[in-house]
Formats: structure tokens, sequence, C-alpha cells
């Protein structure tokens, strides 16, 4: 079963019965909230039972989702839903899309599968959650929902779940579990009974409390609990119970710290997670003013000891460096110490710079800028997924304080990280609040910021945007005297204009930035170039200058130990070897990038491979080799959620179930596509393929029940169009003929034509094929030579080419001559 759960980090104590409880309700109810004060142990017993569930075996064919756990104690509310959806969809790996809701992409990418969503830590974003969860449960009828939070989210159908404190029989298992864990030879005696009684019971207070046996018996421990809580229980009133009893243990617990302990203690809860190089960065050095010192040298014992007294928590180890957070309740305690020490202010700014600092470093080397070995760049994109906390806590910072530039400087640092992943979404938004406010900025960081926002804009396959910031960025990088993100400007904006159809343009582009990269120490960029030149090649059908830009923009980012770059030149002559009739370079192509790209977890390039695998078989008549590569393309699509992606595998999906004999099914997936296509502001054609895929069938079965397949699929939901192509061959229905007279099931109409050119455009088509000028079609069908013209552009533009001679090629196999 797929799942992200974290690993129970100890053993489980007591609330056996109430774990078994809440699994049988987990089988009848579908939303279950689990509440209870801060330290109750909702979390634990939250996380014990999606255990459970994991474990227990699943039913023969289910469509299994997996269980996944979603943590919110950092997410920031903005009354809308989409911090706490940005968050399930990053636990999901679901990417977002340019202009449209998070919600319904999570709603889409859940309909389907059987998914049990802990939902951990609500109580700061209870409505926020409410909203979300609501939407969900009606859109996915086999989600199943688990929170935990200090109140319920008050929403249709939740089951609310009050998580009482520990029998006193389980406090005292708790306690000297913990206790021999960090004494071992511990001795039970009748103050253990005490301790975890003054303690009402709370596991974390409980846990806290053992911790302290390594230096004090559990009488002193009673006595000094009993003078805490008789404190605290005079003081504020008005504060929930909860607050108060958790902020007992916490304060007993931080008065046991020593000086050096407390210092690095609240100064730790500017992170999210850290490594111990970050700690000694980050906490240590020359005190503000007022403030104290700690020496760098002293964090490692310092931090130990906060370990050993169940302070900071070990959550693993990456890239080979142990990992510490502190538990949630704890940071927000540190973070109330540190602001009422004066140093808040020092320390988040320390923290920022340092993510900024080590971002620049760390994005350098992901884009070849400075020299590395591929592992190391692998490591560096693993990394991020541990960082991100950090990260978007250093961004946050900088908004909220006006560090513009410093913010900017951070998002343009990381957009490799985010292009890769295809996760643009999230930092075009980001990126695009640092560039509303920091238009005034000083070139030098003005300029890569918004070429950066460009490279994230085609990213997200928004070229027109990415033409728009491209042109911004150029200026202003020519001031800045930046030459390397002048060029980074001028190839993202030859990309545009290519796609655009504009190639003089682009090439005058990708000249001017060849220019500028001739030096030594430009590989990368003169690779990136070169392989941008090869892909306008091309376009521009110039396939044997095409292949040797493209071997040669591999071979210089292989040479640089780049194999990511390698993998995108890799892909185009894949693409070119396809075009020239050559299978076997095709598919040695695709597939040689499969594992770089999973490496990485580089989903968009990694579909496009499989799709290009897919589409090899295809065309070899190997029918189910492609169906599996089409499949796992189709698959990466949906999980990560970009429409445009999906539309475009469905449409693979078309040609390929045309050819495995269901007419009904091809036309269907083709209406689905183009519905698809439209819904994202996209054209809604890719017309030669799809036209070689519908003129056939046209042929075999007729208009009429063309046109009422495509409107099917047209009004068919995504998700059920993916399910219609990833089911097999032979398991859809038969072809339905229109009855003359009879009584029809209601099928909506096509919004479009099933044609992608009308019948006008047909017949020049086919005279095209038989090299006819414009003035030859003129004077065939007696019409002006300026409406032939105007006729060819229109083929040209629906079917996709840039040539007569591709209009010619189609038309033979795709338009039959007069009288056939």
């Amino acid at each position: 079963m797929k799942t992200n759960l974290p690993a129970e980090p100890n053993a489980f104590v007591g609330r056996e019965r109430d774990a078994a409880d809440l699994g049988r309700l987990l089988e009848s109810m579908r939303a279950v909230t689990l509440c209870g004060a801060g330290g109750i142990g909702k979390t634990r017993l939250a996380l014990h039972v999606a255990h459970a569930v994991l474990d227990a075996p699943a039913a023969d064919g289910a469509d299994d989702g997996g269980v996944w756990f979603v943590e919110l104690a950092d997410v920031r509310p903005d009354v809308t839903t989409e911090p706490v959806a940005r968050r399930v969809a990053a636990a999901l790996d679901v990417a977002e899309e340019d202009g449209r809701p998070l919600t319904e992409t999570l709603a889409g990418a859940l309909r389907a599968p059987a998914v049990l969503l802990v939902l951990d830590n609500c109580e700061h974003v209870v409505e926020e959650c409410a909203k979300l969860t609501g939407l969900l449960l009606a859109r996915c009828p086999r989600l199943r929902i688990l929170a935990t939070s200090r109140e319920p989210l008050r929403m249709a159908g939740e089951n609310v779940w009050r998580v009482p404190p520990l029998e006193p029989d389980e406090a005292v298992r708790l306690f000297l579990e913990r206790a021999r864990a960090a004494r071992p030879g511990f001795a039970p005696s009748g103050a253990v009974y005490e301790v975890t009684r003054a303690l009402d019971g709370m596991p974390l207070a409980v846990e806290l409390a053992a911790a302290r046996v390594r230096v004090l018996s559990a009488d002193q421990i009673a006595r000094r609990l009993a003078d805490r809580f008789r404190l605290l229980s005079a003081g504020d009133r008005t504060a929930p119970a909860r607050q108060r009893t958790l902020r007992a243990a916490i304060d007993w617990s931080h008065e046991l710290l020593d000086g050096p302990e407390r210092v690095l203690l609240r100064r730790l809860s500017v992170f999210s997670g850290w490594t111990l190089e970050q700690a000694e960065h980050v906490c240590a050095g020359p005190a503000p003013p007022g403030g104290a010192a700690l020496p760098a040298d002293d964090v490692l014992d310092t931090l130990t000891a906060l370990v050993d007294k169940s302070l900071v928590t070990v959550t693993g180890e990456t890239g080979g460096e142990v990992r510490f957070r502190l538990l949630d309740s704890i940071r927000e305690y540190a973070a109330e110490r540190l602001a009422d020490a004066g140093e808040e202010a020092v320390f988040r700014g320390r923290h920022r710079d340092a993510v900024l600092a080590a971002a620049e470093r760390d994005g350098r080397v992901a884009l070849g800028v400075e020299p590395a070995p591929w592992a190391d760049r692998v490591a560096l994109f693993h990394r991020y997924d541990t960082e991100l906390g950090n990260v978007r806590a250093a961004l946050t910072w900088s908004l909220d304080h006006g560090d513009i530039a410093e913010g900017l400087r951070l998002c343009t640092a990381l957009r490799a990280f985010w292009i890769a992943r295809g996760r643009v979404a999230e930092w075009t938004d980001r990126t695009d609040r640092f560039l509303s406010a920091g238009r005034d900025l000083d070139p030098r960081v003005l300029g890569p910021a918004l070429a950066g926002r460009a490279q994230l804009a085609v990213g997200g396959r928004d070229f027109a945007h990415a033409a728009r910031r491209a042109g911004e960025a150029l200026a202003l990088c020519r001031e800045a005297g930046d030459d390397f993100m002048t060029a980074t400007a001028l190839i993202t904006g030859a990309e545009c204009l290519a796609r655009a159809g504009r190639f003089a343009d682009a090439a005058a582009r990708l000249d001017e930035a060849d220019a500028l990269v001739r030096g030594p120490g430009r590989e990368w960029t003169r690779a990136y170039a070169c392989a941008a030149r090869g892909y306008l090649l091309i376009r521009e059908s110039r396939l044997r200058e095409a292949r040797e830009r493209l071997d040669t923009a591999a071979s210089v980012m292989r040479e640089i130990g780049h194999l990511w770059g390698a993998s995108h030149a890799m892909i185009g002559l894949g693409r070119l070897a396809e075009l020239r009739g050559d299978p076997d370079s095709a598919r040695g192509n695709y597939a040689a990038v499969l594992p770089i790209l999973a490496e990485i977890g580089a989903r968009p390039e990694l579909a496009r491979a499989l799709a290009g695998l897919g589409r090899v078989a295809l065309a070899q008549g190997d029918l189910p080799s492609a169906r599996a590569s089409l499949a796992r393309s189709l698959a990466l699509s949906r999980s990560s959620g970009i429409r445009l992606d999906v539309a475009r595998a469905l449409d693979a999906f078309a040609e390929l179930v045309a050819c495995e004999g269901d007419a009904r099914g091809a036309v269907t997936l083709a209406g689905a596509a183009s519905a698809l296509r439209e819904a994202t502001g996209r054209e809604p054609g890719t017309g030669a393929r799809r036209e070689r895929v519908l003129e056939p069938i046209r042929r075999r079965i007729g208009e009429p029940l063309v046109a009422q397949y495509w409107g099917e699929g047209r009004a068919m939901p995504a998700d059920d169009a993916v399910a219609r192509a990833l089911r097999g061959p032979g398991t859809v229905p038969p072809p339905r003929r229109p009855v003359p007279g009879g009584a029809a099931e209601a099928v909506p109409a096509p919004v479009t034509p099933p044609s992608t050119l009308t019948a006008r455009e047909r017949e020049i088509a086919r005279l095209v094929s038989r090299g006819l000028s414009n003035r030859g079609i003129a004077d065939e069908l007696v019409i002006s030579p300026a409406t032939a013209a105007r006729h060819v552009t229109n083929i040209l533009t629906k079917l996709g080419f840039s040539s007569r001679a591709q209009i010619a090629a189609w038309a033979v196999d795709n338009v039959p001559a007069e009288g056939s």
C-alpha cells in the first residue's frame, strides 16, 4: 500500500481499546476527528491507527490509493482553503496548475482511488480544513479522512472522537517505558503514580517527566511538578485548561535546562527541521546586543543534551546527515521564548540568510554553473524535499518584513528544483508576490528574477507569459552586465518564439546567446542554447542539422556531469528519430533517460519519454508495449494533476485504442482530450495527429456516429476518460448505431464538428498533395489566389504544420482521392 506515513518512533503504550475502536469506526465512517488538548496524544494515536489500516490486507481488486499523512502545524491561515490544499497536494505529490483552483485539482486526483488522508494539527486552520474536507468528501466517494484538532471541524458527516487522558495504569506504563529507555534499570516507586496523576495522564507531559530521571528521582520530580502546577493555577484563569496543563509541563522542563540549553532551544525554533551544521551556523556565534553568546564548538554537546531530554527529536537521516526537529508544542513555546528574549528578528534573519546562501550555492550546482558529479546533483534535489519547510519560512519572513530582494534571490536560486518536479504553480505565485513589490529593485536582482520567472512559465507551459517576462528580463540583465542571465533570457525567449512559429526571430535570439557563452566555464548555458537550437530546427524540418545540435548538447551535458540536461537533449533526439523513421534510435534515446529522470523525480519529462516509447511501439504495431508505456505516462500526468499533460496522454491513447479496434473509444478519448485542452485555455487540437485517428474511423462508421461519440467524450469527466483509457482492450461496449425513427439515448451534441478541416479545406489539402501552387489551386477551384492562400494558412494552423510538404504528406494518407 502506498504511503508517506512516518514510522512510529517508539513503542505505543496504552490506548489499545481506543485504537481498535477507531479502526472499526473508520470502516463505516468517512470523516473522524480526534479532538483533545495539546499534548493529549492525538497525533500519536492517529499515526498508530493509520499504520493499522496500512497493515490490514486490502480487498482483492481494490484500487488502493494508500494512506497519506499531512502535517498542518506550520500552515499559515489566510481565510481561503489554498494553504491547506497546497499542503495536502504536496503530501500526495499532486502538482498545482496555473488558472485552476487547487481544490479542483485535488478533487480530480482523489476521485477514483481509495485513500485514507490523515490531517494533523487542524486547530489553527479549522475553518479552512472544514471547507476543504467537506468539498473533497462530496466529490471523492472512496476518500476517508482522519483529522486531529483541538476543536471539531464542525462539518456535515463528521464523527468527533474525544481523546481522553491515559488511564492511570496506562500513564504509569508509559512513564516506566520511557524512563527505562532514558536510564536502564530504573526502578518504579509510589512516586511514579503521583507524577502521572499530577500530570493528568497527558502523554507529552508524562514523557517529558520521564526524560528527567537521568538526573532526578521520581520523588524529586513529583515535588517539582506540584510546585509548578500550584504556581500556574494562580495565573490567567481565562486561558484554556489545556494550555495551562501543557505549559506547566514545558515550563517545568525548560527550567531544568542550563543556560546554553535554553539559548539553543529557543533559537532552534526558527527551523522546521535542521542538521547539526545548520544549527551551528544559525544559532551560534557572537551574541546580538543584550543577548547570550553560544560558541559553535558547544552546539554539538548542547544539542545532544536536548535530544537526551526529549525536547529535540531525531527524524532520520538525509544525504548522510542526521536531521532534527522540535515537537510542535515545544517549538511554539521556544518561539515565544525567542521573542521574549528580543532575539526573534536577529535569528529569523540569520535563518533566512542561511537558507538563501545555501540555495544560491545549490542552485548554481543544479544548473551546472559550478562543477559537481551527477550523484551530488541528485542529492540536492532530494535535499530540497526535506528543506521545503525552511524555504517557505524564509520566503514568508522576507515578504512579511519587506526584504523583497532577498526573497526574489531565493525564488530565482531554486527555480531548477521546482521546474524539474513540475511544481511551478506555488513558486510562480511566490515569485509574483515579490515581483509586484519590487519593480524598483536593483537590475542585478530584478533582471535574473524576471528571467527565472520566464523559465517557470515555460515549465508551466504558459509560453505567452514566458515570452513577456523574458523580454522584460533582457534589458535589465544587459544593464546589470549579467551575461549568464542575459543568455538565459535570450534562450527562453527563443523557445517561446519557436513555439509561436517565429523561427527567424528565435534563431536571432539564439545567435546572440551563443555569442555570450563562448568562454570557459559556460558549458551548461552553451549546451542549453544548443539544445534549444536543435528543437527549433526540428520545427523547421531541418532534421540533419537538428541531430547535430542535439548530439552536441547531450555530449556537453554529459561531460559536465549534468544528466538532467543531457536527458532534455536526448528526448529531442528520440523525437527526431521518430520523424526520420528510425524506431530503434528513438526507443534507445527514450529508454536511456528513464532512470536518470526517475532519480530526480522529473515527472513532466519522464512522462514525455514514456509517451515517446509508447508512440514508437504503436508505430511498430506492438500494442501491448505501447499500452504499457502510455499507461505509465498517463499515470504520471494524472498523479501530478497537470491537465494539459493528461490531455496529451489521452490523445495518444485515442490513437492506441483505434489501433486496438475500438472506434468508439478512440473518438470518445479524442473528444475528452479536446475538452480538457479547452478547459486549460489552450487550443483544442493536435490537428494532424487527431485527423490521422479520426479520418479512417469517419470513413468506416460515418460522420453521424463520430459526431455522437465525440460529444460523449467532450462531456466525459477527466477521471472517467482516464479510466477508460487505462481499461484493457476488448472491455468496451460495442458501437451503437443511430436507429432511424427510433428513440435515441440523449447524448451531448459536439461543440465543434468532429472533422478538423472543412470540406473545402480537405479539398485544398488534396490539391496541395498534387503539387499545385496557390495560383494552381485558385484556377482549379475558380477562386482567387488570396482565398486559396488563406485556406492553406488555416490548414497549417489547424494541423500544427509549418510547410506545404507536411500538408501534402498528411493528405496522401488521410484525404481520399476524388471518386474513391
